[in-house]
């Protein structure tokens, strides 16, 4: 297929220069299609738990009825191989490309729920040009992804979250911080793993973080808010159809706020937290599902001090922790999930029961040998290169002793 699309590409050139025309071999069908947008090359941040959440997309859009066409350039995932599309472009996941094929192959819409960041930031561009974005709408993706909107929404919904402000230069930071209370974490919106998050202590740690922040992310609307130390942190995957609420999953990260979530180990179901803080921990994500009018899947992560659970942010899309749910569940989230943002299914159309017995643990898995300049002290930006699942009959497990006993000593400093 990349030939094919190389040929589609040069073929204006031709035409002007010499008037030759080249035959274009992707000829589109007639059937229905859908267009899936993977996360493109593996990094940090995202990579091979999307390749799962694409690959079951696409066969559920088969069972749909649908042709499923896959945009993804990466020969190390599965969604690229030659039998799970319908069709699939080998292309990289930016909009010149997409354009050509939606052009071409005229969709019925695209998901981009399925491909992490990369393909969630390509759906402003969707919008704009009408194209139908499959699920959630593009402007309720992002009140969620707009840090500064997101919290308004928080307010208008009464659901605690650390006191923040908005900035677009350093001084204008400055003065946030200095309202808001150190310390402080400074983050962008639409970012993929924590990129360019801090955490800052004083007004020349903001200085420092900021203008780092807009050399590589020119004219980012910058958020920051006070950051809630020496506490634990805890998130929730769920699926909303419209009307009825399903949360995937509860898990409770072994270490405290202000690792990224990525690098965290997190435990299935939450195994410390009290039922008050995870029922309320359910309402919220619950209270801004519909609030977003989520259709599909949403990740939502918290922060737990002094039994009050404040919310940090929400992902209006599959996160790297589905795949992990639906495994250690022994359920098909991602398949229903896609079934709901097509409308072709209710939560109700489905049997959901989960098996697990004991817990299931996350575990981060780190290539330091291969990047020895990498400091590796963990924080706020990402640093892991993929994850692994470990079961454990319960609590008593040496090695969730040992994970356990680390968190302790590392929130009591």
């Amino acid at each position: 297929m990349l030939e094919n699309r190389q040929r589609v590409l040069h073929l204006h050139n031709f035409t002007v220069m010499s008037n030759h025309l080249l035959h274009n071999e992707s000829i589109p069908s007639k059937r229905k299609k859908i267009i899936v947008l993977g996360s493109g090359p593996n990094r940090i941040g995202q990579g091979i738990e999307f390749d799962y959440c694409c690959v079951h997309g696409l066969l559920a859009i088969k069972e749909c009825g649908y042709e499923a066409i896959m945009v993804n350039c990466n020969p190390e995932t599965v969604s690229t191989d030659f039998d799970v599309a319908d069709k699939l472009y080998f292309e990289p996941v930016f909009w010149e490309h997409l354009w050509e094929i939606i052009e071409l192959e005229q969709p019925e819409g695209v998901i981009v729920q399925l491909g992490g960041q990369t393909a969630l930031k390509l759906s402003k561009r969707l919008h704009e040009k009408g194209i139908k974005i499959i699920g959630t709408s593009f402007d309720d993706m992002d009140i969620a992804e707009d840090r500064g909107r997101f919290s308004d929404l928080l307010k208008q919904l009464d659901i605690p979250y650390p006191e923040y402000g908005t900035a677009y230069t350093a001084d204008e930071a400055i003065e946030v911080a200095n309202r808001v209370g150190y310390p402080v974490l400074v983050r962008p919106s639409y970012v993929l793993g924590g990129q360019r998050m801090r955490i800052v202590i004083n007004d020349e740690e903001v200085e420092k973080a900021v203008v780092s922040l807009l050399k590589h992310i020119p004219n980012n609307k910058i958020l920051i808010d006070h950051f809630l130390d020496r506490c634990q942190e805890a998130e929730v995957d769920a699926i909303f159809d419209g009307e009825n609420f399903h949360v995937m999953g509860v898990m409770e990260h072994i270490e405290p706020a202000g690792i990224h979530s990525g690098d965290s180990n997190a435990v299935l179901p939450a195994f410390n937290l009290s039922p008050m803080v995870v029922e309320t921990m359910e309402y919220y994500s619950e209270k801004i599902a519909r609030a977003l009018k989520i259709k599909g899947l949403i990740n939502i992560q918290f922060a737990i001090k002094d039994n009050t659970v404040y919310v940090i942010e929400a992902n209006p899309r599959a996160s790297r922790t589905t795949p992990f749910i639906a495994k250690a569940y022994q359920v098909p989230y991602l398949n229903i999930a896609t079934k709901i943002m097509l409308g072709a299914a209710k939560l109700t159309d489905f049997n959901i029961e989960k098996k697990l017995e004991g817990y299931a643990i996350k575990e981060p898995v780190f290539s330091f040998e291969k990047f020895p300049g990498v400091s590796k002290e963990l924080g706020p930006e990402m640093k892991s290169t993929g994850e692994a699942i470990r079961f454990i009959k319960d609590l008593r497990d040496p090695y969730f002793r040992t994970l356990y006993k680390e968190r302790s000593m590392n929130l009591s400093k």
